[in-house]
């Protein structure tokens, strides 16, 4: 009997674990630019999902790009900008999101929608939009001039960086010379080549990330950057400030897109739909300085944020500014400019 009893002791034991097994928490697997949501956030969700989610990292559209493309991954959902969205979309890399499983999506603030290629959101949600400027600190800098073309000035030779993202180095040049930074006139890229190399000259390098801490620790005096990074960094350093040039800039739109190969396609809505929940996009906000088109959010953030220029662009910029597009095969101008640049001495 007792021998029995142990058997079907033994025998329950097992069905628990498997049953346990059974019951693994699903992970959702994020690719995502740094620094970019609040980990409470992701904590929040994993708590009331049960779940876990596994952030990566990349630095630009284009490393992101590639990685995937190289079969990397195994990610569920990606935040590329908006011009990255329509190439991903038109190589099929992207399945449609279902709106029924988005219901915050009603929260959207219709005007972002001149930033995107997807304005019905079939196979895209807005993130967040932000700038490009210049961050320097002002007490190193004291001429400071809002323009593009403090990148030529020789004084602060090899204390400066550029970004390393072909369309964004390229856009400053081109805005500085008052060209549109989706331009075809290849007399205008020249142009733009010609003074991108002269920048060159004058900066310590092509960086993406670690311009941040460069600025924070002063090796940097002077850097081209996101808005949402360099706010950031500025509550660590009040000596710095962020800037959006006179000649206008590049307004990105990150959006969130659903991979057609996701493995957790169900979480991915899910997750989509609460970073979309009002006072979670407010919180995050707040975190990251970069703003989310959430109409319902706007209303929740801090007066010192609601009232802040480069989280809520001036009109006189926004009217300056525009949004790098994919310009298809015509792509290959840019990337050939840039090819340029980058093996000029």
């Amino acid at each position: 009997m007792k021998k029995l009893h142990l058997r079907m002791l033994t025998t329950v034991l097992a069905g628990v674990l498997m049953l346990g097994c059974a019951k693994k928490p699903l992970t959702l697997h994020v690719f995502i630019w740094s620094d970019y949501i609040k980990p409470e956030i992701v904590q929040s969700f994993e708590q009331k999902f049960g779940c876990k989610i596994v952030l990566d990292y990349y630095d630009s559209n284009e490393s992101m790009y590639a990685k995937l493309k190289a079969g990397g991954g195994g990610y569920d959902l990606v935040f590329p900008s908006s011009y990255m969205v329509n190439i991903m979309q038109r190589q099929d890399m992207l399945q449609p999101l279902d709106h029924a499983k988005i219901p915050n999506i009603q929260h959207l603030d219709p005007a972002a929608n001149r930033f995107t290629m997807d304005s019905n959101h079939v196979f895209s949600v807005p993130y967040m939009l932000g700038s490009s400027g210049i961050g320097y600190l002002t007490s190193k800098v004291p001429d400071f001039k809002p323009t593009w073309r403090m990148f030529g000035d020789p004084a602060y030779k090899g204390r400066m960086t550029l970004m390393n993202d072909y369309r964004e180095a390229i856009g400053a040049a081109l805005k500085a010379l008052g060209y549109s930074l989706n331009t075809l006139d290849t007399n205008e890229l020249v142009q733009a080549r010609d003074l991108l190399i002269q920048w060159k000259a004058n900066i310590a390098k092509f960086e993406s990330e670690q311009y941040k801490n460069g600025l924070i620790s002063a090796e940097f005096l002077l850097v081209h950057g996101y808005s949402g990074d360099i706010m950031q960094i500025m509550e660590e350093n009040a000596d710095i400030a962020y800037v959006v040039p006179e000649e206008g800039t590049s307004v990105a739109l990150d959006e969130i897109v659903l991979l057609k190969q996701a493995p957790q396609p169900e979480l991915a809505h899910a997750f989509i739909n609460f970073l979309h929940e009002p006072e979670i996009a407010a919180q995050n906000i707040e975190f990251v300085y970069y703003l989310c088109p959430n109409l319902a959010a706007y209303e929740l953030v801090s007066d010192e944020v609601r009232n802040d220029p480069a989280v809520f662009l001036p009109q006189n910029i926004m009217d300056k500014s525009e949004v790098v597009w994919d310009l298809g095969e015509n792509n290959a101008l840019y990337s050939h400019i840039w090819d340029e640049v980058k093996g000029a001495e």
